[in-house]
């Protein structure tokens, strides 16, 4: 035999041998382990399978209910103070090193000012 047929040879058995270390052992079939009755699962299904609009993605009925975290009049004069901010867009990103310090008058606090 020549010396490149060993080789090969050799190599044929070590791969055997290690796919025989690796080999996993059967234990059958688990029993499964359930809390709920086989009636009650039955039930859960057929209620499941009965439910309105099960098919169809969320959003697609329309807005949903949000929590209302504070009275709407504050919300809104701070939405309406930050849209009318002179200076919205700028970023102290804009720049390297740059910081955003704002000079300019907020028209909303101005309007409130000459109202007073």
């Amino acid at each position: 035999m020549t010396k490149s047929k060993f080789i090969a040879a050799a190599a044929v058995a070590l791969f055997a041998v290690a796919g025989v270390a690796q080999a996993e052992s059967y234990e059958g079939v688990h029993q499964s382990t359930s809390t709920v009755s086989r009636a009650d699962v039955n039930a859960q299904a057929v209620a499941a399978a009965q439910a309105k609009d099960q098919n169809v993605p969320r959003g697609s009925r329309g807005a949903e209910r949000v929590a209302v975290s504070g009275p709407r009049a504050p919300v809104q004069a701070e939405a309406v103070r930050a849209a009318s901010a002179p200076d919205q867009n700028v970023s102290s990103g804009s720049r390297v090193n740059s910081k955003v310090i704002s000079t300019m008058a907020n028209p909303v606090d101005a309007s409130a000012q000459a109202a007073k």
